[in-house]
């Protein structure tokens, strides 16, 4: 896979994004939810709201990346905050 030029940031961002969706899974087998309704005054379950959440801090790093460039820890704390508000409210 050398044409992929896979680092280990890469690594570990592609892995944590896999085990999280095999968490996801193991959860909504195990604890069965009911979708309930957010501030979007959508239906969601726990699957949704991980979409939204990873769809949010995709715009968010690139947002970041187009106002201050490359450190991207201010991103990542961000994104954090935001995840922890979709997944409460939404």
């Amino acid at each position: 896979m050398d044409w992929m030029a896979w680092t280990v940031p890469t690594a570990i961002f592609f892995s944590t994004i896999a085990l999280t969706i095999v968490v996801f899974t193991v959860l909504a087998i195990r604890y069965p939810e009911t979708p309930r309704v957010g501030v979007l005054r959508i239906e969601t379950t726990r699957g949704d709201r991980l979409f939204i959440t990873l769809l949010g801090s995709a715009f968010i790093t690139l947002g970041w990346l187009a106002a201050f460039g490359a450190p991207l820890w201010g991103a990542l704390i961000a994104c954090l905050v935001y995840a922890l508000a979709v997944f409460r409210w939404v």
